[in-house]
Protein backbone atom coordinates (compact mmCIF):
# COMPACT_ATOMS: atom_id res chain seq x y z
CA UNK A 1 0.00 0.00 0.00
CA UNK A 2 1.03 3.34 -0.83
CA UNK A 3 2.46 5.47 2.09
CA UNK A 4 0.12 8.36 3.12
CA UNK A 5 1.75 9.55 6.61
CA UNK A 6 2.36 12.74 4.49
CA UNK A 7 -0.94 13.37 2.77
CA UNK A 8 -2.04 14.29 6.04
CA UNK A 9 -2.31 17.43 7.31
CA UNK A 10 -0.75 18.54 11.16
CA UNK A 11 -4.44 18.53 11.87
CA UNK A 12 -4.87 15.06 10.74
CA UNK A 13 -6.84 16.05 8.03
CA UNK A 14 -6.50 14.75 3.89
CA UNK A 15 -3.90 17.12 2.12
CA UNK A 16 -3.83 17.42 -1.45
CA UNK A 17 -1.26 18.48 -4.00
CA UNK A 18 -2.00 19.87 -7.40
CA UNK A 19 0.08 20.45 -10.19
CA UNK A 20 -1.63 23.00 -12.25
CA UNK A 21 -1.64 26.41 -13.55
CA UNK A 22 -2.10 28.19 -10.60
CA UNK A 23 -4.57 31.11 -12.48
CA UNK A 24 -7.29 28.68 -14.29
CA UNK A 25 -10.71 27.87 -12.92
CA UNK A 26 -9.82 23.98 -12.55
CA UNK A 27 -7.22 24.57 -9.90
CA UNK A 28 -9.73 27.07 -7.82
CA UNK A 29 -12.47 24.69 -7.94
CA UNK A 30 -10.42 21.72 -6.76
CA UNK A 31 -9.58 24.35 -4.01
CA UNK A 32 -12.34 25.66 -3.05
CA UNK A 33 -13.92 21.97 -2.87
CA UNK A 34 -11.24 21.04 -0.37
CA UNK A 35 -11.45 24.21 1.48
CA UNK A 36 -15.68 23.68 1.23
CA UNK A 37 -14.86 20.08 3.00
CA UNK A 38 -13.06 20.98 5.49
CA UNK A 39 -9.53 20.16 4.32
CA UNK A 40 -6.40 22.41 4.30
CA UNK A 41 -6.10 24.48 1.21
CA UNK A 42 -4.06 22.07 -1.70
CA UNK A 43 -0.82 23.13 -2.25
CA UNK A 44 -0.08 24.25 -5.98
CA UNK A 45 2.71 22.97 -8.02
CA UNK A 46 3.01 25.26 -11.41
CA UNK A 47 2.92 23.33 -14.30
CA UNK A 48 6.05 26.45 -15.37
CA UNK A 49 7.94 25.43 -12.10
CA UNK A 50 7.56 21.57 -12.55
CA UNK A 51 9.11 22.33 -16.02
CA UNK A 52 12.13 24.35 -14.79
CA UNK A 53 13.44 21.84 -12.72
CA UNK A 54 11.66 21.91 -9.44
CA UNK A 55 11.77 18.82 -7.02
CA UNK A 56 8.87 16.23 -7.75
CA UNK A 57 6.53 15.84 -4.48
CA UNK A 58 8.05 13.49 -2.51
CA UNK A 59 6.36 9.86 -1.02
CA UNK A 60 3.02 9.93 0.90
CA UNK A 61 2.09 12.85 -1.05
CA UNK A 62 -1.38 12.94 -2.36
CA UNK A 63 -0.98 14.33 -6.09
CA UNK A 64 -3.48 15.62 -8.36
CA UNK A 65 -2.36 16.06 -12.08
CA UNK A 66 -4.45 18.84 -13.43
CA UNK A 67 -4.71 20.09 -17.08
CA UNK A 68 -1.51 22.25 -18.30
CA UNK A 69 -3.72 23.79 -20.97
CA UNK A 70 -4.36 27.39 -21.10
CA UNK A 71 -1.19 28.87 -20.53
CA UNK A 72 0.43 30.03 -23.56
CA UNK A 73 3.66 29.46 -21.71
CA UNK A 74 3.48 26.21 -20.52
CA UNK A 75 2.67 25.16 -24.23
CA UNK A 76 5.51 26.57 -25.02
CA UNK A 77 7.92 24.38 -22.82
CA UNK A 78 6.19 21.34 -23.17
CA UNK A 79 6.81 21.47 -27.03
CA UNK A 80 10.14 22.65 -26.85
CA UNK A 81 9.74 26.01 -28.72
CA UNK A 82 11.36 29.21 -28.85
CA UNK A 83 8.15 31.27 -28.85
CA UNK A 84 4.73 30.40 -27.70
CA UNK A 85 2.27 29.60 -30.23
CA UNK A 86 -0.17 32.00 -31.67
CA UNK A 87 -3.57 32.26 -29.50
CA UNK A 88 -5.56 29.29 -31.07
CA UNK A 89 -2.44 28.29 -33.32
CA UNK A 90 -2.56 24.31 -33.97
CA UNK A 91 0.49 23.83 -33.82
CA UNK A 92 2.97 20.98 -32.19
CA UNK A 93 0.44 19.06 -30.70
CA UNK A 94 2.97 15.72 -31.29
CA UNK A 95 5.62 17.54 -29.46
CA UNK A 96 3.55 18.95 -26.53
CA UNK A 97 2.21 15.09 -25.88
CA UNK A 98 5.74 14.59 -25.56
CA UNK A 99 6.50 16.98 -23.27
CA UNK A 100 3.67 15.71 -21.61
CA UNK A 101 5.78 12.37 -20.76
CA UNK A 102 8.90 13.86 -20.06
CA UNK A 103 6.92 16.28 -17.26
CA UNK A 104 4.85 13.29 -15.64
CA UNK A 105 8.20 11.19 -15.47
CA UNK A 106 9.87 13.70 -13.38
CA UNK A 107 6.70 13.69 -11.54
CA UNK A 108 6.30 10.15 -10.88
CA UNK A 109 9.88 10.06 -10.26
CA UNK A 110 9.43 11.61 -6.26
CA UNK A 111 7.16 8.33 -5.46
CA UNK A 112 3.81 10.46 -4.67
CA UNK A 113 0.67 8.97 -4.82
CA UNK A 114 -0.74 10.02 -8.00
CA UNK A 115 -4.72 10.56 -8.31
CA UNK A 116 -4.49 10.09 -12.25
CA UNK A 117 -1.71 7.60 -13.50
CA UNK A 118 0.89 9.40 -16.06
CA UNK A 119 0.26 6.28 -18.31
CA UNK A 120 -3.39 6.80 -18.07
CA UNK A 121 -3.25 10.94 -18.93
CA UNK A 122 -0.78 9.44 -21.77
CA UNK A 123 -3.21 6.77 -23.09
CA UNK A 124 -6.09 9.35 -22.87
CA UNK A 125 -4.04 11.94 -24.77
CA UNK A 126 -3.74 9.88 -27.69
CA UNK A 127 -6.86 9.10 -29.50
CA UNK A 128 -5.65 6.15 -31.02
CA UNK A 129 -4.10 4.57 -28.30
CA UNK A 130 -7.46 5.32 -26.50
CA UNK A 131 -9.49 3.96 -28.97
CA UNK A 132 -7.58 0.75 -29.39
CA UNK A 133 -7.51 0.53 -25.72
CA UNK A 134 -11.34 0.56 -25.27
CA UNK A 135 -11.48 -1.20 -28.21
CA UNK A 136 -9.52 -4.60 -26.80
CA UNK A 137 -11.70 -4.11 -23.69
CA UNK A 138 -15.04 -4.86 -25.40
CA UNK A 139 -16.20 -1.07 -24.85
CA UNK A 140 -18.63 -0.06 -28.27
CA UNK A 141 -16.86 2.40 -30.18
CA UNK A 142 -17.42 3.47 -33.80
CA UNK A 143 -14.70 1.73 -36.21
CA UNK A 144 -11.41 3.76 -37.15
CA UNK A 145 -9.50 3.53 -40.32
CA UNK A 146 -5.62 2.55 -39.91
CA UNK A 147 -2.61 4.92 -39.89
CA UNK A 148 -3.73 7.92 -42.20
CA UNK A 149 -0.42 10.20 -43.64
CA UNK A 150 -2.33 12.63 -45.54
CA UNK A 151 -5.84 13.45 -47.32
CA UNK A 152 -5.37 11.64 -50.40
CA UNK A 153 -4.51 8.39 -47.97
CA UNK A 154 -7.82 9.28 -46.20
CA UNK A 155 -9.76 9.47 -49.46
CA UNK A 156 -8.44 6.28 -50.22
CA UNK A 157 -9.04 4.37 -46.98
CA UNK A 158 -12.60 5.82 -46.88
CA UNK A 159 -13.09 3.94 -50.53
CA UNK A 160 -11.40 0.58 -49.11
CA UNK A 161 -13.77 0.58 -46.11
CA UNK A 162 -17.31 2.27 -48.44
CA UNK A 163 -17.13 5.05 -45.96
CA UNK A 164 -18.61 8.34 -47.30
CA UNK A 165 -18.25 10.19 -43.31
CA UNK A 166 -15.50 10.10 -41.49
CA UNK A 167 -14.47 12.18 -38.21
CA UNK A 168 -10.93 13.36 -38.23
CA UNK A 169 -9.55 13.85 -34.84
CA UNK A 170 -5.39 14.66 -34.32
CA UNK A 171 -4.23 12.32 -32.55
CA UNK A 172 -3.50 14.61 -29.66
CA UNK A 173 -5.92 17.50 -30.06
CA UNK A 174 -8.29 18.34 -27.38
CA UNK A 175 -11.50 20.44 -27.22
CA UNK A 176 -12.19 19.40 -31.06
CA UNK A 177 -9.25 21.84 -32.04
CA UNK A 178 -8.43 20.78 -35.38
CA UNK A 179 -11.33 18.35 -36.06
CA UNK A 180 -13.61 17.39 -39.31
CA UNK A 181 -16.63 16.03 -39.83
CA UNK A 182 -15.82 15.19 -43.39
CA UNK A 183 -18.43 13.73 -45.92
CA UNK A 184 -16.85 12.79 -49.09
CA UNK A 185 -18.31 11.34 -52.08
CA UNK A 186 -16.55 11.42 -54.89
CA UNK A 187 -15.40 15.13 -55.91
CA UNK A 188 -18.16 16.56 -53.52
CA UNK A 189 -16.54 17.49 -50.26
CA UNK A 190 -18.25 18.95 -46.87
CA UNK A 191 -15.74 19.70 -43.69
CA UNK A 192 -17.40 20.79 -40.97
CA UNK A 193 -14.87 22.30 -38.42
CA UNK A 194 -13.99 24.93 -36.11
CA UNK A 195 -9.96 24.74 -37.83
CA UNK A 196 -10.04 28.10 -39.60
CA UNK A 197 -6.97 28.94 -42.16
CA UNK A 198 -5.08 32.20 -41.97
CA UNK A 199 -1.59 32.92 -43.88
CA UNK A 200 -0.72 29.41 -43.54
CA UNK A 201 -1.21 28.22 -40.39
CA UNK A 202 -3.96 26.79 -38.73
CA UNK A 203 -6.10 27.95 -36.05
CA UNK A 204 -8.90 26.70 -33.67
CA UNK A 205 -12.17 29.00 -33.93
CA UNK A 206 -14.90 29.94 -31.70
CA UNK A 207 -16.64 29.54 -35.28
CA UNK A 208 -17.78 26.22 -36.67
CA UNK A 209 -17.15 26.64 -40.32
CA UNK A 210 -17.52 24.42 -43.81
CA UNK A 211 -15.19 24.00 -46.52
CA UNK A 212 -16.79 22.82 -49.77
CA UNK A 213 -13.53 23.32 -51.97
CA UNK A 214 -11.80 20.20 -51.76
CA UNK A 215 -7.94 21.39 -52.01
CA UNK A 216 -9.03 23.61 -48.86
CA UNK A 217 -9.83 20.75 -46.90
CA UNK A 218 -6.90 18.79 -48.59
CA UNK A 219 -4.55 21.57 -47.35
CA UNK A 220 -5.93 21.26 -43.98
CA UNK A 221 -5.74 17.70 -43.40
CA UNK A 222 -2.47 17.39 -44.75
CA UNK A 223 -0.92 20.19 -42.22
CA UNK A 224 -2.58 17.85 -39.55
CA UNK A 225 -1.62 14.67 -40.72
CA UNK A 226 2.08 14.98 -39.45
CA UNK A 227 1.55 15.03 -35.40
CA UNK A 228 -0.68 11.83 -35.80
CA UNK A 229 -4.42 11.84 -37.46
CA UNK A 230 -7.01 9.30 -35.87
CA UNK A 231 -10.04 8.67 -37.92
CA UNK A 232 -13.22 7.02 -36.87
CA UNK A 233 -16.40 6.14 -38.80
CA UNK A 234 -19.14 9.14 -38.10
CA UNK A 235 -22.03 7.18 -36.37
CA UNK A 236 -25.40 9.35 -36.81
CA UNK A 237 -26.36 10.66 -33.57
CA UNK A 238 -29.82 10.91 -32.00
CA UNK A 239 -31.37 13.79 -31.57
CA UNK A 240 -34.14 16.11 -29.76
CA UNK A 241 -35.93 18.53 -31.03
CA UNK A 242 -34.10 20.29 -34.12
CA UNK A 243 -30.47 19.79 -32.03
CA UNK A 244 -28.06 16.34 -32.00
CA UNK A 245 -26.67 15.56 -28.76
CA UNK A 246 -24.68 13.80 -27.04
CA UNK A 247 -22.80 13.30 -23.31
CA UNK A 248 -20.37 14.39 -21.08
CA UNK A 249 -20.33 11.95 -18.06
CA UNK A 250 -17.87 12.01 -15.29
CA UNK A 251 -16.78 9.06 -13.90
CA UNK A 252 -15.46 8.78 -10.13
CA UNK A 253 -13.52 5.91 -8.68
CA UNK A 254 -15.79 3.79 -11.52
CA UNK A 255 -19.04 4.93 -10.59
CA UNK A 256 -20.79 7.61 -13.07
CA UNK A 257 -21.46 10.65 -11.19
CA UNK A 258 -21.96 13.66 -13.37
CA UNK A 259 -23.57 14.20 -17.07
CA UNK A 260 -24.11 17.42 -19.00
CA UNK A 261 -26.15 16.92 -22.22
CA UNK A 262 -24.38 18.81 -25.63
CA UNK A 263 -26.99 19.70 -28.17
CA UNK A 264 -25.67 21.15 -31.25
CA UNK A 265 -27.36 21.94 -34.79
CA UNK A 266 -24.26 20.19 -36.52
CA UNK A 267 -22.19 17.18 -36.18
CA UNK A 268 -19.60 19.43 -33.51
CA UNK A 269 -21.65 19.95 -30.11
CA UNK A 270 -18.67 21.09 -27.90
CA UNK A 271 -20.20 23.53 -25.45
CA UNK A 272 -17.45 25.99 -26.22
CA UNK A 273 -18.23 26.36 -30.05
CA UNK A 274 -21.96 28.03 -29.44
CA UNK A 275 -23.66 24.99 -28.84
CA UNK A 276 -26.39 24.54 -25.75
CA UNK A 277 -26.49 22.15 -22.42
CA UNK A 278 -29.30 20.48 -23.05
CA UNK A 279 -31.92 18.49 -20.63
CA UNK A 280 -30.61 15.59 -18.72
CA UNK A 281 -33.86 14.45 -18.14
CA UNK A 282 -35.42 14.30 -21.31
CA UNK A 283 -32.58 12.14 -22.82
CA UNK A 284 -32.92 9.50 -20.25
CA UNK A 285 -36.75 9.77 -21.19
CA UNK A 286 -35.58 9.52 -24.62
CA UNK A 287 -33.46 6.34 -23.93
CA UNK A 288 -35.58 4.68 -21.91
CA UNK A 289 -34.39 2.62 -18.51
CA UNK A 290 -32.84 -0.16 -20.07
CA UNK A 291 -30.60 1.51 -22.92
CA UNK A 292 -29.60 4.30 -20.09
CA UNK A 293 -28.08 1.80 -17.68
CA UNK A 294 -26.88 -0.23 -20.68
CA UNK A 295 -25.17 3.56 -21.58
CA UNK A 296 -24.02 4.25 -17.86
CA UNK A 297 -22.29 0.56 -17.47
CA UNK A 298 -20.59 1.47 -20.85
CA UNK A 299 -18.94 4.43 -19.09
CA UNK A 300 -17.99 2.71 -16.14
CA UNK A 301 -16.19 0.04 -18.42
CA UNK A 302 -14.47 2.78 -19.96
CA UNK A 303 -13.52 4.13 -17.34
CA UNK A 304 -11.78 0.62 -15.58
CA UNK A 305 -9.68 0.74 -18.37
CA UNK A 306 -7.89 3.19 -16.24
CA UNK A 307 -8.17 2.13 -12.53
CA UNK A 308 -5.94 3.74 -10.68
CA UNK A 309 -7.08 7.00 -12.29
CA UNK A 310 -9.87 8.45 -10.00
CA UNK A 311 -11.86 10.44 -12.45
CA UNK A 312 -12.54 10.65 -16.08
CA UNK A 313 -14.67 12.51 -18.91
CA UNK A 314 -16.32 9.81 -21.46
CA UNK A 315 -17.66 11.13 -23.99
CA UNK A 316 -20.75 8.91 -24.92
CA UNK A 317 -23.26 9.14 -27.75
CA UNK A 318 -26.46 7.23 -28.40
CA UNK A 319 -26.98 6.75 -31.94
CA UNK A 320 -30.35 6.97 -33.99
CA UNK A 321 -33.57 5.43 -32.81
CA UNK A 322 -31.74 5.17 -28.67
CA UNK A 323 -31.06 1.50 -28.88
CA UNK A 324 -27.52 1.74 -29.65
CA UNK A 325 -24.58 3.85 -27.94
CA UNK A 326 -21.04 4.46 -28.33
CA UNK A 327 -17.99 6.09 -26.90
CA UNK A 328 -16.48 8.92 -28.76
CA UNK A 329 -13.67 9.90 -26.53
CA UNK A 330 -12.21 8.94 -22.90
CA UNK A 331 -10.81 12.51 -21.36
CA UNK A 332 -7.95 12.32 -18.49
CA UNK A 333 -8.95 16.72 -17.66
CA UNK A 334 -12.89 16.48 -18.30
CA UNK A 335 -14.05 16.73 -15.16
CA UNK A 336 -14.85 20.98 -16.03
CA UNK A 337 -18.93 20.90 -15.85
CA UNK A 338 -19.59 24.13 -13.95
CA UNK A 339 -22.97 24.00 -11.77
CA UNK A 340 -23.65 20.31 -12.44
CA UNK A 341 -24.55 19.16 -9.13
CA UNK A 342 -25.06 14.78 -7.90
CA UNK A 343 -25.92 14.36 -4.20
CA UNK A 344 -25.05 18.40 -3.71
CA UNK A 345 -21.58 18.16 -4.99
CA UNK A 346 -19.72 19.34 -8.27
CA UNK A 347 -17.24 17.17 -9.72
CA UNK A 348 -14.63 18.22 -7.96
CA UNK A 349 -16.36 17.77 -4.14
CA UNK A 350 -17.21 14.75 -5.46
CA UNK A 351 -13.69 13.56 -5.73
CA UNK A 352 -12.95 15.23 -2.41
CA UNK A 353 -15.59 13.23 -0.81
CA UNK A 354 -14.36 10.14 -2.65
CA UNK A 355 -10.78 10.52 -1.21
CA UNK A 356 -11.71 11.22 2.58
CA UNK A 357 -13.99 8.01 1.87
CA UNK A 358 -10.55 6.45 1.29
CA UNK A 359 -10.42 5.79 -2.20
CA UNK A 360 -6.64 5.36 -3.32
CA UNK A 361 -5.04 4.25 -6.15
CA UNK A 362 -3.80 0.48 -5.77
CA UNK A 363 -0.61 1.38 -7.46
CA UNK A 364 0.41 4.85 -7.06
CA UNK A 365 3.52 4.96 -8.61
CA UNK A 366 3.23 4.11 -12.06
CA UNK A 367 5.48 5.56 -14.70
CA UNK A 368 4.69 7.63 -18.09
CA UNK A 369 5.18 3.85 -19.53
CA UNK A 370 2.70 1.89 -21.58
CA UNK A 371 0.28 -0.30 -19.39
CA UNK A 372 -2.03 -2.90 -20.34
CA UNK A 373 -5.35 -1.66 -21.53
CA UNK A 374 -7.50 -3.97 -18.86
CA UNK A 375 -8.62 -3.69 -15.43
CA UNK A 376 -11.82 -3.95 -13.93
CA UNK A 377 -13.85 -1.08 -11.58
CA UNK A 378 -16.16 -1.34 -8.31
CA UNK A 379 -19.60 -2.38 -8.32
CA UNK A 380 -21.70 1.03 -10.45
CA UNK A 381 -25.31 1.15 -9.86
CA UNK A 382 -26.83 1.60 -13.22
CA UNK A 383 -30.84 2.25 -12.00
CA UNK A 384 -32.89 4.28 -13.78
CA UNK A 385 -34.34 6.29 -11.05
CA UNK A 386 -33.70 9.57 -9.03
CA UNK A 387 -33.21 13.01 -10.25
CA UNK A 388 -32.14 14.47 -13.30
CA UNK A 389 -31.73 18.17 -14.63
CA UNK A 390 -29.78 20.59 -16.33
CA UNK A 391 -28.49 22.04 -13.12
CA UNK A 392 -28.69 19.07 -10.43
CA UNK A 393 -27.77 15.88 -11.62
CA UNK A 394 -26.73 12.02 -10.48
CA UNK A 395 -26.71 9.74 -13.62
CA UNK A 396 -26.75 6.69 -11.78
Amino acid sequence: MPDTSRSEGRDGSLSVTVVGNPDNRRVRLFAAAAVGAGLPRPTVLPWRDLLTGAAPPPAGTLVRVDSPGEDAEVDRMLRGATEPARHGEIVGLAAAHAGLRRALDRLASGGATLLNQPADILAMGDKRRCHATLDAAGVPVPAALGEVTGYAGLRAAMRRAGWTRVFVKPAHGSSASGVLALAADGSRVLATTPVERDDGRLFNSLRVRRYTDESEVAEIVDRLAPDGLHVERWLPKAGLADRVVDLRVVVVAGRPTHAVVRAGRGPITNLHLGNARGDLAAVRAAAGPTNWAAAMATCARAAACFPDTLHVGVDLMFTVGWHRHAVAEVNAFGDLLPGVLADGRDTYATQVHTLVGGWRPTGGRASAGDRSASGTAGAVVVGSDGRAGREAACVT
